[in-house]
């Protein structure tokens, strides 16, 4: 993930550069306190936390370690009229979704169904009663095409000022597994992390909101299909995903 993260990152540098460049657009002069610069694209760091919709109760989540992230590199086009303060911003980018559940349960294949399914089991039932668990979440590794219609306020200068969008992403599912820390009965630490499907839906889709300043808001996330397959998923569920928090955008 850190290696996508950084190709991602001097992706989005060389192409704010070529703009720059072949446009020829300034640089906004930067305020006292550190303005953003005149960039025509949007590199975005969303952090928030990911949480289950139409769930039974015994697919309960720790709300604090079941987290979300996500890298979104955005370009904005001007729809009706460079003044008319909206704007069409499409773009690329990675999304990681944790799912961390109570109890020290996690996701097991459940070899009823077959090998791309998961059930909810407790830790200790597989790797003994005499260990210690550190760390425990199931991790949703995403490629995701995000497209927002936003408006802004300030229609003299989108770079200032405040605005709100509404829009969707589609996402494709290229890895999932889960992590388990902890320390045997002999004061021995150890890791597992395992790489499967689990029964997670190749593809998301849904709609999000956002509001805020050009480089800080808040957002939020209602997936529209179901997280697992049908009849794939722990317990038959079929939940969706709440994601919601605050970003940053760098550019």
């Amino acid at each position: 993930m850190k290696k996508i993260y950084t190709l991602l990152l001097a992706f989005a540098l060389i192409q704010g550069a070529f703009a720059q460049d072949s446009l020829q657009v300034a640089k906004k002069s930067k305020t006292p306190i550190g303005g953003r610069p005149n960039i025509p694209s949007d590199l975005k760091f969303e952090f928030g936390f990911n949480q289950l919709n139409n769930k039974s109760e015994d697919l309960s989540m720790r709300f604090f370690a079941s987290r979300t992230f996500n890298v979104y590199y955005q370009y904005p086009v001007s729809i009706f009229g460079d003044a008319s303060g909206f704007t069409m911003d499409i773009g690329i980018g990675v999304g990681t979704d944790k799912y961390a559940f109570k109890d020290d349960q996690t996701l097991y294949n459940n070899p009823t169904v077959g090998p791309e399914s998961s059930r909810l089991r407790d830790i200790t039932d597989v790797l003994g009663d005499d260990i210690s668990i550190k760390k425990n979440v199931v991790a949703a590794n995403y490629f995701d095409i995000p497209l927002d219609f936003t408006y802004h306020f300030n229609k003299r200068n989108y770079s200032q000022g405040f605005n709100i969008s509404i829009g969707g992403k589609v996402g494709y599912l290229y890895e999932s597994h889960t992590k388990v820390k902890y320390e045997d009965a002999d004061g021995l630490k150890r890791k597992i992390k395992d790489s499967q499907n689990y029964g997670f839906e190749k593809f998301r889709y849904g709609l999000s909101l956002k509001a805020g300043s050009p480089g800080f808001y808040a957002w939020s996330y209602f997936g529209l299909n179901q997280v697992f397959k049908k009849g794939m998923g722990p317990n038959g569920t079929e939940a969706t995903q709440i994601n919601f928090g605050i970003a940053v955008n760098v550019f």
